[in-house]
């Protein structure tokens, strides 16, 4: 719990000064009513505010997958709960987990459940992780769902890995391509200006090297107003993708995006079956999992059509035509989980197709990623070949060579 220091009056008036543990401010002030004391100020300790700092930050998923999967084994060895957080709190090497594990221990000794009490950390826990937790607190198999998060932690975060050192190469030829073209039209193409100047008056100059002197004019003069323009833009767009419209409408550009759109989909769609399936083959009631398994698409598009599905499903009807309706699963996905309903396997159909979904998906990616940086040289080729030969064309023009 925090602790707030804080300078009050007895009923004497002598002034006093000292710390207090309380959950909240108003607690704390309470607290100093109770003991007879006239409250001047109340603020949060120096060591309390250090932790609050510590908790806005993100914990890393590799940090949260040990931390479940430890913390899975200790209740399997029979380790009580409040026992287990406070040892996984001292021996954690992550500054922000220790103090999130250290509060969620806290709050689960005053009588808190777990999941509760990692509800009040969204910047560590996920929603998704938080509902399977609760879910294993309510059917009694919370070290199952602890192992199972780890492990689809764990599978996510090698997923992850994966994409980013794939597209490494990519982003290093984009930005130094962009840093040679600027550099380029900041420095190089000037120094043509007084060569060009006598063909400019005549109006003989191509097209090409007009539009390249033009660029490199507006460069030189006005580009720290285009840098302002970049970031004035990035900031408008990522507080307009905060909102309800914007999440929305990036949800669906993702799912249709020519290219990645297949792919984003089929992520999503195995998250949700891996989940779903988990939670099924743990004895979780079908509508109970739809409504925390919706949350593994982090797709707005997505969840909306599960929770259609589910609503269907309350009304007696398979899962497999709700989804089929929303016209947002594919074909193939939507036959495979009406043949598990039949066959009354649905969870290990599930967990099948979710295993299927990424190694196909993996693969897919290792492609879009090796046909990406052929695809990069070319432009950045392109970009050079225009140059050069707008700075060419008016030489071999004036020497009568073309």
């Amino acid at each position: 719990m925090p602790e707030f220091q804080y300078k009050a009056r007895e009923m004497s008036g002598h002034q006093v000064t000292g710390i207090l543990t309380a959950a909240t401010e108003k607690e704390a002030l309470a607290s100093l009513t109770a003991q007879q004391l006239f409250p001047l100020q109340v603020d949060l300790a120096e060591s309390s505010k250090a932790a609050a700092k510590q908790v806005t930050r993100r914990v890393p998923s590799k940090y949260l997958a040990v931390f479940y999967s430890q913390l899975a084994d200790l209740l399997k060895s029979g380790v009580p709960l409040l026992r287990s957080l406070e040892l996984l709190s001292r021996q954690s090497t992550h500054a922000a987990l220790k103090v999130v594990v250290a509060d969620v221990r806290d709050q689960v000794a005053e009588g808190s459940r777990l999941f509760d009490a990692m509800k009040s950390h969204p910047k560590a826990f996920t929603p998704l992780m938080i509902s399977m937790v609760r879910a294993g607190e309510e059917g009694g198999f919370m070290e199952d769902v602890l192992k199972r998060i780890a492990t689809f932690t764990e599978q996510q975060e090698e997923l992850k890995g994966k994409v980013i050192g794939a597209m490494v190469y990519p982003l290093f030829l984009l930005t130094v391509g962009g840093g040679v073209v600027v550099v380029m039209l900041a420095w190089l193409v000037p120094k043509f200006d007084g060569l060009f100047e006598t063909m400019a008056a005549r109006g003989e100059l191509p097209w090409a090297t007009t539009s390249l002197m033009a660029m490199s004019e507006w460069t030189q003069n006005y580009w720290a107003f285009g840098i302002l323009g970049v970031a004035g833009a990035t900031y408008g767009l990522l507080q307009w993708l905060k909102t309800e419209d914007g999440r929305r409408k990036l949800d669906l550009f993702r799912l249709k995006a020519i290219g990645l759109g297949r792919i984003v989909r089929s992520l999503a769609v195995a998250r949700f079956c891996r989940v779903l399936g988990t939670l099924l083959q743990n004895g979780v009631p079908v509508l109970t999992s739809l409504q925390i398994a919706k949350d593994a698409t982090a797709n707005v598009i997505l969840t909306d059509a599960i929770e259609t599905a589910a609503s269907n499903i309350s009304e007696g009807k398979s899962l497999a035509g709700p989804l089929a309706a929303s016209k947002q699963f594919p074909e193939e996905i939507v036959e495979m989980i009406a043949v598990g309903e039949e066959a009354n396997n649905l969870e290990n159909v599930l967990i099948d197709i979710s295993d299927n979904l990424e190694r196909r998906t993996g693969r897919e990616i290792e492609m879009v990623v090796r046909l990406l940086e052929p695809v990069l040289l070319l432009m950045l080729a392109s970009v050079v070949l225009f140059v050069v030969i707008a700075l060419l064309l008016p030489i071999l023009q004036s020497s009568s060579i073309v």
